[in-house]
């Protein structure tokens, strides 16, 4: 007797074909959802495309993300391009990389010139001035949610803790820290070492697997996925030649100490570096920002974070708002809106262009790997120096948020930014720990608890309580 005259249930169906007109709205509608930073925006895109449409199975889905996460530049952006690609080529991937992004970039550039137009009147002023306190506990939920997966042994913590260290109290850069961690991994996890194969990504959902066989991409290599060294050599050579030419033509044109040729490189720079999304490498790029181009003051930066929290797309579209502050505070001939309206479509341009290159040149090759040891191994150290990394941008939002004033701390090769303590701002520390309670105890969400502490800003300064 056959399995189905006893009953047996059948495999799950799998879904037909899917036009790349269909997949449009698809990726429109989860680039118009993507709040929350990383961890919502891939949660969203898991609900949306394993769970409810069953492009994708759950493997796969967390093999993508694996390798994203392992890249410079926003994962969950990176996600979606890589799926993208893998339903409808690179058009896909274009329309679903490409739609993550353009909310972000509208919204931001709105709110840049709202910004520096209305932001030095009192009740702008407060609105911004109730962000910076959710800002702070956004950023220490970070460490928490990512600490709580990473630092599983004492290797990891011990890496985490190397980390901060490095860049807190030794200035040591950004890019090397990332770059030495991802090398231990490496070769711990060719070597078999336990320690370092604590795996990656943000989780997914807990309901029922969806297993590959049973959705839209199955478990098949794609056609497009089988490419040989020269395909990915022209590849390369097309989006190497969007992302650099227009940064070579602004150094020939305006020449290396132009405005605009600092935005292209230096963002350009970012794009290679940017480990562990927006919240790792913000500290890197404030403290150049700040320090080194003085496009932004401390409390500025607090700001464009905000901004970023509170739209959607990548937190990382914060650095558009950095291009916009820079060309704006230095237009040489241009008018200072339209300076800075070049300026954040500038930085917006060199940030997420190599993010194409990263999945079109990567992912028919990546496609071919699961459990990779080695590649599991460099993305938990990496992780884990990112845990420590984060802190730093905690502590260092916690001092420009808290305090009004700092002074410089500086013994042998050890220095930081110390807190004037007596400039401590009373109700900046009120509205920042009500904010951390809540989204640490008592697990608000991350918009609910924006709108509240900007909210409260506002209520305090219509009753007098700050200017």
């Amino acid at each position: 007797m056959s399995t189905a005259a006893l009953g047996a249930i059948p495999r799950t169906i799998r879904p037909g074909p899917v036009s790349i007109g269909e997949a449009f709205w698809v990726w429109l509608r989860i680039a118009a959802l993507s709040f929350g930073g990383p961890a919502g925006q891939i949660a969203v895109m898991h609900r949306i495309l394993v769970e409810e449409k069953r492009w994708i199975g759950e493997q796969r889905f967390l093999h993508a993300l694996n390798y994203c996460m392992l890249l410079p530049g926003p994962e969950a952006q990176q996600l979606a391009t890589y799926i993208g690609w893998l339903m409808h080529r690179t058009r896909g991937g274009i329309i679903a990389g490409g739609l993550f992004v353009l909310p972000g970039l509208f919204s931001i550039m709105v709110l840049s010139w709202i910004y520096v137009l209305y932001g030095k009147l009192g009740i702008v002023a407060a609105l911004f001035f109730g962000l910076k306190a959710a800002v702070l506990a956004i950023v220490l939920q970070a460490v928490v949610r990512i600490s709580s997966r990473a630092l599983t042994n004492n290797v990891m913590l011990a890496m985490a803790a190397a980390a901060f260290v490095l860049i807190f109290f030794l200035g040591m850069p950004f890019p090397i820290i990332v770059l030495a961690a991802g090398l231990i991994g490496y070769f711990g996890g060719r070597a078999g070492l336990t320690v370092f194969m604590v795996g990656g990504g943000h989780g997914a959902s807990k309901g029922e697997l969806v297993e590959d066989v049973d959705t839209l991409l199955g478990e098949e290599l794609p056609d497009h996925a089988r490419v040989t060294p020269r395909q990915a050599f022209r590849t390369a050579a097309v989006w190497l030649a969007l992302w650099l030419i227009p940064v070579a033509v602004l150094l020939l044109w305006l020449g290396p100490d132009n405005v605009f040729s600092h935005i292209a490189t230096f963002f350009s720079t970012m794009a290679t570096v940017t480990f562990g999304g927006a919240y790792a490498v913000l500290a890197y790029v404030a403290q150049e920002a700040v320090q080194s181009y003085r496009w932004l003051q401390p409390g500025e930066m607090l700001d464009g974070l905000g901004m970023a929290e509170t739209t959607p797309g990548p937190l990382i579209m914060v650095l558009q708002f950095v291009g916009f502050m820079g060309a704006y505070r230095d237009p040489g001939m241009l008018h200072p809106m339209i300076a800075g309206t070049l300026g954040g479509l500038l930085a917006t341009w060199v940030t997420f262009i190599p993010c194409f290159l990263w999945i079109f040149v990567g992912a028919p090759f990546v496609e071919r790997l699961r459990g990779n040891a080695a590649v599991a191994g460099a993305l938990s150290a990496i992780t884990a120096a990112v845990v420590g990394v984060i802190l730093n941008l905690a502590i260092w939002f916690a001092i420009h948020t808290i305090f009004r004033a700092v002074q410089p701390f500086k013994a042998g090769p050890v220095r930081f930014d110390m807190p004037v303590l007596a400039s401590v701002d009373l109700w900046a520390l009120l509205l920042s720990a009500a904010a951390i309670l809540a989204m640490l105890h008592f697990k608000a969400g991350t918009i609910p608890t924006l709108f509240a502490t900007s909210a409260a800003g506002v209520l305090l300064y219509f009753t007098g309580l700050i200017q």
